[in-house]
């Protein structure tokens, strides 16, 4: 079949459809959206009823809506299951876009709009793929499951006993998911790995109020001083993770995994000049490539207390607060490393100083071997379409759902994602270059032909 005419014929119509659902605010982080969630799953199961997908079905959870559809009329067939999610991410600070994150615009070839690339405009690309197939052939060469949520920027907590509930419902032969990113325009990637997520809390406080920095100073502890030296506590000098029992389970980097992810050819003096940085920095022995996607992390996200205000104010506070995350790797446990974590802070608590550390979000690493064959079938389509072999790539960022359908549906999970680096996800103008959109609907569509 002609799939590069069809898609060009009904280019203008999907483009489209997809803007239509990008004007959603899906922000699944803000309460007040709640109702834009729901029509935003009931936008995605119309989406999937007119593509000829069967079973289509909305399910409420404790918070926002899962959508379930499938298409299984292939006897003896693999089954794939495609997840992605259509919930998006705040758009602050609003100042900082050149269009309205929720009026989707093109420009340069370039879809703007918050959603645009994570995760809905790749989430489209197998709505589209899937009815194209159906349209041109009558019947897919696979059978095909969905599950999509509106979760996943908020750890899918809802997502995880769903699937446990659901395990023989989605029972698939392999999970694709779009979702990741190339590593530059006509360098296409596939993930197989993805860093696991913990986070926390910590407040120190010291006298029962705030103080006049004269009257007190020299005398008393001040919350930020102590918060400041306990933090400076958690690295050493070289960027290494100061925490013990920190890297137990994080497994060291094998010559053939440094050599597959130098294929990436990144260029750090291109970095330092687009940041406008002086110079990189990390854990000591390892490349930028390395840290950034097979090796742990420990970063302050916020370090707030104390007057803030304009001018000056002779104070010293009673409190001071941080918030630190992890991206983990290999057999890394969040739960274990939050707790070596918390011993830490506790061991290190500055004199006079009060601890409290409230543990969060957890999610776990996952890791898969590039030498599956359906990795390779998956290599196989994007090479047919882009011209040139992928590279098997580590990333930096989590989606703990991963590790989660691979281990309760034991099944691969094919990473085949159609972003780049530079499309602002997360940020303001957040967009989406079209030559993968149209890339993206061939490739996918190759691949689901090649597992029959």
């Amino acid at each position: 079949m002609d799939y590069l005419s069809y898609f060009q014929d009904h280019r203008e119509t999907h483009l489209a459809e997809l803007k239509d659902w990008l004007r959603i605010p899906s922000i699944s982080a803000l309460s007040e959206h709640k109702p834009d969630m729901q029509r935003a799953a009931s936008w995605l199961a119309d989406k999937l009823t007119q593509a000829g997908l069967e079973h289509v079905e909305i399910h409420q959870t404790a918070g926002h809506p899962i959508v379930y559809a499938d298409h299984l009329h292939a006897p003896g067939q693999p089954t794939v299951l495609v997840y992605g999610h259509y919930d998006v991410q705040p758009v602050d600070p609003l100042n900082l876009w050149d269009s309205a994150p929720f009026e989707p615009e093109i420009r340069n070839n370039k879809l703007y709009a918050r959603g645009a690339t994570d995760d809905k405009g790749q989430l489209f690309l197998h709505v589209k793929a899937v009815e194209a197939i159906l349209k041109q052939e009558g019947k897919l060469p696979v059978n095909v499951k969905f599950c999509i949520e509106g979760e996943e920027e908020v750890t899918s907590p809802n997502l995880h006993p769903f699937l446990e509930k659901n395990a023989e419902k989605l029972a698939a032969d392999a999970v694709l998911i779009s979702d990741t990113e190339l590593l530059g325009p006509d360098k296409p990637a596939i993930c197989t790995g993805l860093r696991g997520l913990c986070s926390l809390d910590v407040k120190i406080t010291t006298a029962n109020t705030d103080l006049h920095s004269g009257t007190f100073g020299g005398g008393v502890p001040n919350a930020l001083h102590a918060l400041v030296e306990l933090l400076a506590s958690l690295h050493t000098a070289d960027g290494k993770v100061n925490v013990d029992g920190f890297y137990d389970d994080a497994p060291e980097l094998t010559p053939q995994m440094r050599q597959e992810l130098a294929r990436k050819e990144f260029d750090d003096e291109a970095l330092k000049r687009e940041l406008a940085l002086d110079d990189l920095f990390g854990e000591a022995g390892y490349t930028y490539v390395e840290r950034t996607g097979a090796r742990p992390t420990l970063e302050l996200n916020g370090v707030y207390g104390g007057f803030q205000g304009e001018g000056t104010k002779t104070v010293i506070p009673r409190e001071a607060h941080a918030k630190i995350t992890c991206r983990l790797v290999g057999r890394q446990n969040p739960q274990d490393i939050l707790d070596k974590i918390e011993r830490h802070l506790n061991t290190h608590k500055p004199t006079g100083a009060k601890l409290a550390v409230v543990q969060r979000e957890k999610g776990n690493p996952f890791t898969i071997d590039p030498s599956l064959p359906i990795l390779q079938k998956a290599a196989d389509a994007f090479e047919e379409v882009y011209g040139t072999r992928p590279v098997f790539t580590k990333d930096g960022g989590s989606i703990p759902i991963v590790e989660a359908m691979a281990r309760v549906l034991k099944a691969p999970v094919v990473l085949m994602g159609f972003g780049l680096p530079d499309e602002n996800l997360h940020a303001p103008n957040e967009h989406f270059h079209l030559e993968n959109f149209d890339k993206g609907l061939l490739t996918i569509t190759r691949f689901l032909h090649t597992l029959s």
